[in-house]
């Protein structure tokens, strides 16, 4: 089980994630091809521009009525995308497996940002619950996404430090991982890679149609 985690499996979720991404971003061109507003639309000068102010921190009057909360949601994502890429146990299996790698977190800085993203999802599952406008949008799914997103970082932790038996945790990991790989071209998880698409063409649709600001 643990050679079919570290081999196959690996090759299966990032064949599902790759591809399924690729399916998701052509799927999408060939539907905004058959509309006749969307391309007619879209343009570089305005799709910058948007995409720009939404990925700094307090670039939208939105951001900066909420400048806690923007800054807690900026580091968590930060923390959920490098830790993974940057961590030095994954980095080494990526040598030991494909022959490169490349610069790696401090391990304590690692356990720091591993535990920023448990505490934070977990903040986020109870503002789903506390919350009645986030309670309002919320359904089961989110919850269960949610989980999927903590826990390859939960099963990282408990086999950094050993906690239970290693090899069946660092195997749990593995597969936590792989789900989590899976499930981003085919569910809301999607938005980091449809992200460009989606604000791009509401900068065009706010900034070239409407003459207005998006942010």
């Amino acid at each position: 089980m643990y050679e079919f985690s570290r081999g196959p499996l690996v090759w299966i979720a990032f064949a599902v994630f790759f591809g399924g991404s690729l399916y998701r971003i052509i799927s999408t061109i060939i539907q905004s091809k058959k509309d006749k507003v969307v391309l007619p639309y879209m343009k570089w000068k305005f799709s910058l521009r948007s995409i720009m102010h939404w990925i700094m921190p307090l670039g939208s009057v939105n951001m900066r009525m909420r400048p806690a909360f923007t800054i807690f949601s900026f580091l968590f994502h930060i923390c959920l995308l490098a830790t993974p890429l940057l961590t030095l146990g994954h980095v080494v299996l990526f040598k030991e497996s494909w022959g490169f790698d490349w610069w790696t977190l401090p391990a304590g800085l690692s356990t720091v940002m591993t535990l920023f993203v448990i505490c934070g999802g977990i903040l986020f599952g109870l503002r789903r619950i506390a919350d009645p406008t986030v309670r309002l949008v919320s359904s089961f799914s989110d919850f269960v996404l949610l989980a999927i997103v903590l826990g390859p970082f939960i099963t990282g932790l408990l086999a950094y430090f050993q906690v239970f038996e290693y090899q069946t945790i660092i195997i749990l990991h593995m597969w936590s991982g792989a789900l989590w790989l899976c499930v981003v071209p085919f569910t809301r998880m999607v938005h980091m890679i449809m992200f460009p698409l989606t604000r791009g063409y509401m900068g065009c649709e706010f900034g070239y149609v409407r003459n207005a600001r998006d942010w």
